[in-house]
């Protein structure tokens, strides 16, 4: 197992594994699976997301192929570029189990501690998700609100905690 910041030349893979996540967790996403697939030239778009100097994204690596993924986004605006978001973390069904979800987290909990000007990580999730919500307050992640009908999936509402780490 290899935890590693991943770019353009896997977009293939990863535009895959975002298929993927979508299909397989379609409440844990803003994005949907029905959305994604009527995007024009994704994995040219997805290499442009890849090689952004504010987007971060680490895969984990199973025998060579991604099994898991998380994306840190760093706020451009200057009076916001102290705060960074965590997006799109997911571990493909065949692998959770094993922590690749905590190290990939952890990986980019350090990434973000050592760049420079990052004070703070935030991060949401549904409500329901009782296993990431486990996770993330494992990790040090603190809620700090409620984002009641967050999302709205087949006519069904899901709250998102709103969650934060402060890095110094």
């Amino acid at each position: 197992m290899e935890i590693t910041l991943i770019n353009e030349t896997h977009a293939k893979d990863y535009w895959n594994l975002r298929l993927e996540m979508l299909k397989q967790s379609p409440t844990s996403f803003g994005s949907s699976y029905e959305e994604a697939l009527q995007r024009q030239n994704p994995v040219e778009l997805t290499k442009k997301r890849l090689s952004s100097e504010e987007s971060f994204t680490f895969g984990c690596f199973v025998e060579d192929k991604l099994s898991g993924a998380v994306t840190m986004v760093r706020e451009s605006a200057l009076k916001m570029n102290h705060k960074a978001s965590i997006y799109a973390m997911y571990v493909t069904p065949a692998q959770r189990g094993q922590g690749l979800a905590r190290r990939l987290l952890e990986r980019t909990i350090n990434f973000a501690k050592e760049t420079e000007g990052i004070e703070q990580l935030m991060i949401t999730v549904v409500t329901t998700n009782e296993t990431a919500k486990g996770l993330y307050h494992s990790c040090g992640f603190k809620p700090y609100g409620t984002e009641k009908r967050a999302l709205k999936y087949n006519e069904e509402y899901y709250d998102e905690e709103l969650m934060v780490m402060f890095l110094s």
